[in-house]
């Protein structure tokens, strides 16, 4: 990772003027996402926050929690580079509206999604790593971001668990419908 600069233990910028990643990159996204305290871990490959266009390459465990949330005044694209998760999209009072199940090996998982307008959404990983190529508008503005209000907080263990043990039930319940 000598082409890159840690900001935290979640997140490396890139440092050079041309950027390339490679596989061990992403190996070492991969052993270190166990040691950040929310399981996420990414390389930013926009020079800052206050960039135009942020990309992104963002390793995810199977034991990552992302609040359901939504964007204004910005799309935001996912192209899965390894493993398998599911997207989850929901209306304003939490109601799930649509799953895609997302992966990189099978033909009948999308490979890619892209949002273009404010919408619930959050990610389910199915295997131990998901990995992906998120890009979005920027500058980075926490005001463009709006978390689920009936979502439990990210450090809440207890009702994080039980929301998750639903929602892992109800995306069984709804592939098990469309079959």
């Amino acid at each position: 990772m000598k082409d890159f600069i840690k900001v935290s233990n979640e997140v490396y910028y890139a440092d050079t003027p041309i950027i390339k990643i490679e596989n061990h990159d992403m190996v070492f996204l991969k052993n270190h996402v166990k040691d950040t305290e929310k399981k996420r871990i990414r390389i930013c490959t926009h020079l800052n926050e206050q960039d135009s266009l942020h990309e992104m390459f963002i390793v995810l465990s199977k034991e990552t929690y992302i609040r359901p949330h939504k964007h204004f005044d910005k799309s935001e694209s996912l192209h899965v580079i390894e493993g398998s998760a599911d997207v989850v999209f929901f209306n304003d009072e939490g109601i799930i509206i649509d799953i895609f199940s997302l992966s990189h090996y099978s033909p009948q998982s999308s490979f890619y999604y892209r949002i273009n307008k404010p919408i619930y959404h959050t990610l389910v990983v199915n295997t131990d790593y998901f990995i992906f190529h998120e890009t979005t508008k920027g500058p980075f503005n926490k005001s463009d971001t709006r978390i689920a209000p009936w979502s439990p907080e990210e450090k809440n263990n207890i009702e994080v668990k039980r929301f998750m043990l639903t929602l892992n039930q109800s995306i069984k319940n709804f592939f098990s419908n469309i079959k």
